[in-house]
């Protein structure tokens, strides 16, 4: 009996891993040695600024955040050892439940110990089989998983596409009264966000629900840093929005809120929920915490619009490939060839800027790119020597490209 053993499928897993190893400096492996502020780190043994950390509002070093974890943990300890449904439910987690319904206005509050999993419990519990969901071809990988898991037929549209969504309603019928359209506020990869107010407007008409993964847009966007729904002046045609606190709160965690009650009896059917133990403590607290400066300091979101809009202005200027056409604080510099782009990857690390390299199949549209996220905590000097590295290494390689497409 001859064929295909269990483990042949990481060969081609192993091809990629040595080819990386062989240039020297692996993007997969790249080792933060210290960190010396929310933008700044030994990396290689040298200062490297940090742009490529969705640390967006630049508060993992923030003092009130820090005190807040060590309180915690003088008074709760290091951890919780049970899930939210054995023994691990305690006082804060309900309390940052009710911060996180509270600040985005909605009746009902529930959190995760990650926003995978936040993903993963809401989808496969919110759908089951005869559902139909509606997911956005760039929905990130946690937003997929849960619809697998959910066992509901999944129909891809277009990224961005309200067009193709439609179409995908009208085919459905009746069943459309059984489908949840599944978003992001803002996409992490290329920095765009979704066309909130057509996608509302589709859900009324069609009898559809919707949820709005707002994980790389709470404290960036809207009024009081709500996301982008907010932004867009929609946020009552929002039935579920999830999100996390691993960006813009810098602790981890995932939540979900809703004016619906049904996610009060999400706890009883959610597998992830059920199954995985609740956030230490001082995660918590920290989360806590972190959320309060949101509500209270909105300088730090127009700091980080600021430096985001500084850095687009000048990758406009350098005429880079961009992956957005206005300014956003994930940006990404798109390349024709895998090569290119792992090359200026390497030369940014070598001129001391850590950005984030993906390559196909991790990126959507199975282009190459580089991303920025930008962050409050960005000093204009450290805006300015990220813009001249880009214009040292990137640009060239960009122009070069250019003029070969021209010639041909």
């Amino acid at each position: 009996m001859s064929g295909p053993g269990l483990l042949d499928k990481f060969a081609p897993v192993a091809a990629i891993r040595d080819a990386l190893a062989a240039t020297g400096r692996n993007p997969t492996g790249l080792v933060t040695e210290r960190l010396i502020s929310p933008t700044l780190g030994i990396i290689e043994g040298r200062e490297t600024i940090l742009a490529g950390t969705n640390n967006y509002l630049g508060l993992t070093f923030d003092p009130a955040c820090i005190a807040a974890g060590k309180a915690a943990l003088d008074t709760f300890g290091t951890g919780t050892t049970g899930s939210r449904m054995a023994n691990g439910s305690f006082a804060s987690h309900q309390a940052l439940e009710a911060d996180m319904a509270a600040f985005y206005g909605q009746t009902y509050g529930m959190v995760f110990t990650t926003g995978y999993a936040a993903n993963l419990g809401i989808l496969s519990a919110l759908l089951g089989p005869g559902d139909a969901v509606l997911l956005d071809a760039d929905a990130h990988a946690s937003l997929y998983d849960g619809c697998r898991m959910s066992g509901a037929q999944i129909f891809r549209f277009r990224h961005n596409d309200t067009a193709g969504l439609e179409s995908r309603l009208r085919r459905l019928g009746e069943q459309s009264r059984r489908a949840l359209i599944v978003v992001e506020g803002l996409y992490s990869v290329f920095g765009d966000v979704a066309p909130l107010a057509e996608i509302c407007r589709l859900k009324h008409e069609y009898g559809a629900y919707l949820l709005v993964d707002e994980a790389h847009s709470l404290g960036v966007y809207g009024a009081t840093g709500r996301g982008v729904a907010q932004a867009q002046g929609v946020e009552d045609s929002v039935d579920f929005t999830v999100g996390t606190f691993s960006k813009s709160l810098g602790a981890t965690g995932g939540y979900c809120v809703s004016n619906n009650p049904v996610l009060q009896l999400v706890r009883y059917t959610s597998r992830p929920f059920i199954f995985t133990a609740s956030a230490s403590p001082s995660v918590v607290a920290t989360a806590r915490e972190a959320l309060n400066q949101v509500s209270n300091r909105p300088q730090l979101r127009e700091q980080l619009w600021r430096n985001a809009k500084r850095l687009y202005a000048a990758f406009q200027d350098m005429g880079l490939n961009l992956g957005c056409t206005v300014p956003s604080p994930v940006l990404a510099v798109r390349f024709s060839q895998r090569d290119e782009a792992f090359a200026c990857w390497q030369g940014l690390v070598e001129a001391g800027v850590y950005t984030n390299l993906m390559v196909p199949p991790a990126s959507p549209d199975g282009s190459s790119l580089l991303r920025v996220s930008v962050s409050a905590a960005h000093t204009p000097e450290q805006v300015e020597q990220i813009i001249a590295a880009f214009a040292k290494v990137v640009m060239p390689v960009q122009q070069r490209a250019a003029e070969s497409v021209s010639a041909a």
